[in-house]
């Protein structure tokens, strides 16, 4: 790896049951992976389950939620940015997804987001918006152009590749140039001087 070498993390924020996250979050998965200078860690919230209720000021976590941090918070820590890749649930964004981010602090500080949405006719636009305020809040930088995904359940083949793949890839294109200059620059300004929160 090298020092231009840029450590993302592509979060699947939908956690249920027939859900098509992991189809669209593998796609832009291979799409980042084929860039020379990204280093990909898919991160599946499926896979890390905590509790919806958040420990109180001064206790710990429950030993459960304690071993799920344990495996997750050091993964969201190493990334110099993220992809979250989010479906809208009635207007928003999934409840899974904010409790993960609510979990998580200074993983999120000074650090790039990019999304890739997915949905019906809005393709998951007004969950990335609510997502930027939240993101604003924990002082992470969002990039403006997104991946989204209109009729989603109709946009991918049996291999789970887009059948306009030409505008897609054009798309996650212009979401990882963004990203990665993004993440450099930040990346330099916190080596440069300690981020003021």
């Amino acid at each position: 790896m090298t020092e231009q070498t840029v450590k993302l993390a592509v979060i699947v924020g939908s956690v249920r049951e027939g859900r098509i996250g992991p189809t669209v979050a593998s796609w832009f998965t291979d799409q980042a992976r084929l860039r020379e200078g990204l280093d990909v860690d898919l991160v599946d919230l499926a896979d890390f389950p905590l509790p919806l209720a958040l420990p109180g000021f001064g206790s710990a976590p429950d030993p459960e939620a304690a071993r799920t941090l344990e495996s997750l918070s050091p993964r969201l820590a190493a990334a110099e940015a993220f992809v979250v890749v989010t479906p809208e649930y009635n207007h928003s964004f999934p409840a899974s997804l904010k409790n993960v981010i609510d979990w998580h602090d200074r993983q999120w500080r000074a650090k790039p987001v990019g999304f890739v949405s997915y949905g019906g006719l809005s393709g998951g636009l007004r969950a990335v918006e609510q997502l930027r305020l939240v993101f604003a809040e924990l002082h992470a930088v969002t990039v403006r152009d997104t991946v989204s995904f209109h009729g989603v359940w109709s946009r991918f083949d049996d291999a789970g590749i887009p059948r306009d793949s030409q505008g897609c890839e054009g798309a996650a294109k212009i979401l990882l140039d963004q990203l990665t200059w993004w993440a450099r620059t930040l990346r330099e300004g916190r080596v440069a001087r300690p981020y003021a929160a």
